[in-house]
């Protein structure tokens, strides 16, 4: 089971949880040690993060599923960027600026430097050419504060060792207007960028996009003969007469120096003389989070000619241990075996059928012609996959028959119930658990940054094949939460920025104690039903319907919920506040590279009603890249951020080590989380408990099975 990051600001704390050994490994290892992003010429991080040359980007994009993260300071602005790659056209990301002479203010933090937190988006339009350029658009800073707000159309072009860029820049980009307002010929309002947007914080102001003056920029990267090394020649179309800092900035000169040194596959060092008078100096790591692997040290499957066990109850702990499936039960009615489990250990059910298909072939006489697998998650019935035994036995035989095989392999949903004689029948399985470290930390609010180190217990009592009781606590081992604070104004109900008070309230806590059922209404109809403490803040009951077609591109869920907030000591009692809450969520495989987009519309934990759009993509290694943002009729209550947003990377643990696992850690980058659009932290969702209804790439998993 994967834990949720929850990233709560206006007393900004971010829950980052994971698993014990993913914690072990560590975020900056995994990228100094994960797969290999060695950065190309044109291809290094900017000062405000993504591919750029310093203050300007470029037209390139970083490879398919890069991930970086980034720091760097020119006085007076110290930057934090975290940028990710998930489709070859888009590159995006969010970025906090310190602004080192600029405090929050006396009511709100103190004598604590202001953070401002943006999102940027950057499109390529047009791919390099042997004559044409790489052409891009893009937005910095479009839903944070936009302070730094900019838009731009950047090109690029390689030329042997030199890569040149050249761009046309509105906002912060244009900021001297050298080349006037470009689009004013088209309507007057283009002459002029509002300069009220922004007051409330975090609105996405199309209003004033490529608005205003406008300015050239550009510049070049060469790549000297250390290969290691590349230097850099930049001309800014900013001219620092409107910044955020707190004194005003003097600009010597537009032209800037730069160079990039990389240390390794993914460490890269950065320094350059800006601004005619100003020291820059950046560090950024990366990977390609696409590429991600370990090399599998898996029990090897079983040989064909392995002797009978001549035990059932042998044979399914065989099946648990080496095709890593726990058996339900194992029938045969006439020349078909069936064998009806949930898949533990392999993401790919192709691996576990074509290892439980060696140990059924040891142990079944030659009358047995055919081998089905019925696959099951918590007592659903999800699909069923029927191989003939003797093209199985040909295509482990030899590879020359593996295409034989997987033309007489078919899979459906139509799940008969005819029993034949049952030769297997597990008892249901009772106790799992799981012990860890977990991490809630923030960094992106007046406190500064604070955290919590803490101990978890995951308990997981079955009651039968489709109920089961969970229960989570959490101890506190070290935090610096005395630091906590600020208080943020909210015109909305406290359904989450109560989250430092419920972290630092107590050392021990209940996170979770909630008992849930499934039910399969039809075939294509899921229940779900829970009740129990729900999460750290809320306590209530609730249910989800799903309607999920066999393979289909698209399903379709209902939750329900009535809560009640909890006490801040993570108790058993609860606080006044009451709410109903749920969302109407359509699932839609867009088959455009691998995207899947969530649509959510209803109600949210405050009463406010609205929309969640969520986009991600799911890459060959089972890593998913995405973003949500959710809009409500908060309106002007939201307060600061206006709408929510968050980036998040969820990831296979298997990823990291040497054994192959179905279970995932979850990341999230959010840069301000506030009362309005807040969601309840559902722990169990219908549509991932049904995932195995889609065949997806199910038949290229088989490459690799026979070995």
């Amino acid at each position: 089971m994967a834990y949720p990051m929850m990233s709560c600001a206006g007393r900004q704390l971010t829950s980052r949880r994971f698993r014990l050994h993913l914690l072990a490994v560590g975020l900056v290892p995994v990228l100094l040690l994960g797969s290999p992003s060695a950065m190309a010429l044109g291809s290094g991080q900017s000062d405000f993060g993504g591919v750029g040359l310093m203050q300007t980007p470029t037209a390139r994009m970083a490879p398919l599923g890069h991930f970086s993260a980034s720091f760097s300071r020119t006085a007076p602005y110290r930057r934090y960027g975290v940028f990710i790659q998930p489709t070859q056209w888009l590159e995006t990301g969010f970025r906090y600026v310190e602004i080192e002479d600029r405090l929050f203010g006396e009511r709100i933090a103190g004598e604590r430097n202001y953070l401002d937190k943006g999102l940027d988006a950057k499109f390529r339009l047009m791919q390099e050419g042997p004559y044409l350029p790489e052409l891009a658009l893009g937005l910095r800073d479009a839903g944070g504060t936009t302070l730094f707000g900019a838009e731009y159309l950047v090109a690029s072009k390689r030329f042997g060792d030199v890569d040149l860029s050249l761009g046309l820049g509105w906002g912060y980009l244009g900021a001297s207007g050298d080349a006037g307002s470009p689009l004013g010929w088209l309507d007057s309002r283009f002459d002029e960028r509002p300069d009220d947007f922004g007051e409330g914080g975090g609105q996405f102001e199309i209003s004033q996009l490529f608005r205003g003056p406008a300015a050239l920029f550009g510049g070049l990267e060469y790549q000297t003969p250390w290969q290691p090394l590349v230097l850099q020649l930049e001309y800014e179309g900013n001219d620092y007469s409107d910044e955020p800092a707190g004194a005003p900035i003097r600009q010597e000169s537009r032209i800037n120096l730069g160079s990039r040194l990389q240390l390794g596959e993914n460490l890269s060092l950065h320094a350059g003389w800006q601004r005619g008078d100003a020291f820059m100096a950046g560090v950024s790591v990366s990977t390609n989070l696409a590429g991600l692997s370990q090399v599998k040290q898996d029990p090897r499957p079983m040989p064909l000619d392995a002797p009978a066990q001549g035990d059932w109850h042998a044979v399914a702990n065989t099946m648990e241990a080496n095709a890593g499936i726990r058996v339900a039960d194992i029938e045969r009615r006439g020349d078909t075996i069936r064998v009806t489990a949930e898949p533990l250990r392999y993401r790919n059910l192709a691996t576990s059928e074509g290892r439980a298909g060696r140990i059924l072939h040891a142990e079944l006489p030659p009358e047995v012609s055919q081998f089905r697998y019925r696959w099951q998650s918590q007592g659903l019935e999800l699909r069923e996959s029927v191989h003939p035994r003797d093209t199985f036995v040909a295509g482990v035989a030899s590879t020359d028959a593996t295409s034989e095989h997987l033309q007489g392999v078919y899979v459906h949903a139509q799940l008969d119930t005819a029993a034949g004689e049952t030769l297997y029948r597990g008892a249901p399985r009772r106790f799992d658990y799981h012990l860890g470290p977990a991490l809630e930390q923030n960094f992106g609010g007046p406190d500064g940054y604070l955290f919590r180190l803490s101990a978890f217990a995951d308990m997981d009592w079955h009651t039968d094949a489709n109920g089961w009781l969970s229960l989570r606590g959490d101890a506190t081992l070290a935090d610096n939460l005395d630091k906590y604070e600020y208080i943020a104004g909210s015109e909305l109900p406290r359904v989450r920025t109560y989250i430092g008070d419920y972290l630092s309230s107590t050392d021990v806590g209940i996170t979770q104690l909630q008992y849930s059922r499934t039910a399969q209404l039809a075939p294509d109809w899921f229940l779900l039903g829970y009740g129990g403490l729900l999460e750290m803040m809320y306590a209530g009951v609730g249910g989800e319907v799903l309607y999920h077609p066999f393979n289909s591109r698209w399903a379709l869920g209902l939750d329900v919920n009535r809560v009640r907030q909890r006490e801040f000591d993570q108790r058993f009692e609860l606080r006044d506040y009451q709410a109903w809450t749920g969302h109407l969520t359509a699932y839609v495989d867009t088959g455009f590279e691998d995207l899947l987009a969530k649509v959510s519309v209803g109600r949210y934990l405050a009463g406010d009603h609205g929309v969640t759009f969520d986009v991600s993509r799911e890459f060959d290694n089972g890593v998913r890249m995405g973003g949500w943002a959710t809009f409500t009729d908060a309106g002007n209550d939201f307060g600061e951020g206006s709408f929510d947003k968050a980036l998040y990377l969820s990831i296979p643990l298997d990823a990291f080590f040497v054994r192959s696992s179905r279970e995932r850690t979850d990341i999230a980058w959010q840069p301000l989380t506030r009362d309005g659009g807040a969601r309840l932290n559902r722990r169990y969702s219908l549509f991932d408990l049904t995932k195995e209804r889609n065949l997806g790439n199910y038949w290229q998993q088989f490459d690799g099975v026979w070995e």
